[in-house]
């Protein structure tokens, strides 16, 4: 039986270590007969400091070991003009201790480097020590075909010009107010970086993408096609998801046992969840919109509040007090019986509770993919990133979600007004079970199974994939 082992880097956020980890756990337990084991590479952020309780849950893991590193000082100020520059840059400065550490890891062969969409400057550590490099891409197949159609056009194009971008792996125009913010703001939100990174995806030996076929096949055919010439091959292998999430290591067991037991006593399919994310928060006025909104629609609701970021390079945090100075006069107390808000809720377990019906979110891919796997309709509030693209593709490409909005994000008085969020929910929550959406939805939910299962389309793409890296033992 043959044995290797092989090492994974992920940028220091809890968004883009945790697929990398589920999908560690995806390699290890995809055949008995099959012995791989797995490096996890830490690199830590003082600004971002990763969640110890989240790693301490899985240092348990059987063939799953975390490398932690001291981190080196951070680059200067004047070598960055973005937060992505800064964690590009940041990564960077770590090559030579990543490269010593991979030099002595192990006894065992060591036969790939897992990168994520970040990280690609330990390519160069991979090369060096002529160990197969590979790709894995915690995002949609479509955001993939975007960004390497990205690195097809001028430096100098401006993404004003014009009412939509021609992407080869979307089936419709993309309207330019859903381009991500580091499109439409080039200079500040570190625009050259994402295309640098992008230039570099063709140089490893193949892409593991956190997808599956009958979620996104026109997608998936066009990175397959001559229109992305270059391209290594593509495995979707997902979804890959953590379907235990915060339950298991969160601090806030009282909280979570408040709202699972609120859940248990509210009646199939009626309750809306709005979360928007680890990183997400909206302003005061925009919470007030929301609460007279949702009171007038008038369905129960579990709704998740984050206090906004005092700096650009803070996480925002739990609203010390929620109280009835963020609210309309009175809103607490009115809807007491139909309603709970919370700082935090355990979003996994959240979704997977039957008295769940619709979910507003921001339109994250780890989000979407809970969402479907557990078959509660979405309705699209994207913030950042490329959660614009993300809900493009749920309501425009797939429809799989209710367009609440699908351009949200910070434009200083442009709130989404209490009359969109009523109409908003109403639409998600409506349906019923013999709502088109949710019939659908609850189809893509079984795929999103079958899709694992073996003879499933993710689980052959990974058979495939685990074949070739052991060939290299």
């Amino acid at each position: 039986m043959k044995t290797a082992e092989v090492a994974i880097i992920a940028a220091p956020t809890m968004g883009n270590l945790v697929p990398a980890v589920e999908f560690a756990t995806h390699l290890i337990n995809h055949h008995d007969h099959r012995r791989i084991s797995v490096a996890i590479l830490l690199i830590s952020m003082p600004q971002w400091p990763l969640n110890e309780d989240y790693i301490q849950s899985h240092t348990s893991t059987q063939h799953i070991r975390f490398i932690r590193f001291h981190p080196v000082d951070p680059p200067p100020p004047d070598q960055f003009n973005s937060i992505i520059d800064l964690i590009s840059l940041h990564i960077q400065n770590h090559k030579p201790m990543i490269k010593q550490t991979l030099e002595n890891l192990t006894t065992t062969p060591l036969v790939g480097l897992f990168v994520d969409m970040f990280c690609t400057s330990m390519i160069d550590v991979a090369n060096d020590l002529n160990i197969p490099c590979y790709l894995f891409f915690a995002s949609p197949a479509t955001y993939l075909g975007f960004v390497l159609h990205l690195t097809t056009l001028p430096a100098t194009v401006s993404f004003d010009s014009a009412t939509e971008l021609i992407v080869p792996s979307y089936a419709n125009p993309v309207p330019l107010n859903v381009l991500p913010s580091f499109c439409i703001k080039k200079n500040e939100l570190g625009y050259s970086t994402f295309v640098r990174h992008a230039l570099r995806y063709r140089e490893t030996k193949g892409i593991v993408v956190n997808t599956f076929k009958e979620l996104e096949p026109y997608a998936l055919d066009s990175l397959s096609s001559s229109r992305y010439t270059g391209l290594p091959p593509v495995y979707p292998v997902g979804p890959v998801i953590d379907h235990i999430g915060p339950a298991k290591w969160h601090s806030n067991r009282s909280g979570q046992e408040k709202i699972m037991e609120w859940l248990d006593r509210q009646p199939s399919g009626s309750v809306v969840f709005l979360c928007f994310g680890s990183m997400g928060s909206l302003s005061r006025a925009q919470l007030r919109e929301i609460a007279t909104g949702l009171e007038r629609a008038g369905f129960r609701f579990l709704w998740v509040l984050r206090e906004p970021a005092k700096t650009k390079l803070e996480l925002p945090n739990d609203y010390e007090e929620v109280g009835e100075n963020l609210f309309p006069d009175g809103f607490i107390d009115r809807t007491a019986e139909m309603g709970l808000v919370c700082g935090w809720a355990p979003q996994v377990s959240v979704l997977a509770h039957g008295a769940i019906g619709g979910f507003v979110s921001h339109c994250g891919w780890n989000s979407i993919l809970e969402s479907i796997w557990y078959g509660v309709p979405i309705a699209t509030w994207p913030l950042y990133g490329e959660q614009q693209l993300n809900a493009f593709e749920m309501v425009k490409e797939v429809g799989l979600s209710v367009e609440l909005r699908l351009d949200s994000r910070d434009k200083g008085s442009d709130l989404v007004l209490a009359e969109e969020v009523e109409r908003g929910v109403r639409e998600l929550m409506d349906g019923g079970d013999d709502g088109e959406l949710r019939k659908k939805v609850k189809d893509m939910s079984e795929k999103s199974k079958k899709a694992l299962m073996e003879n499933g389309s993710s689980f052959e793409a990974l058979d495939d994939f685990i074949n070739i890296i052991l060939s290299n033992v």
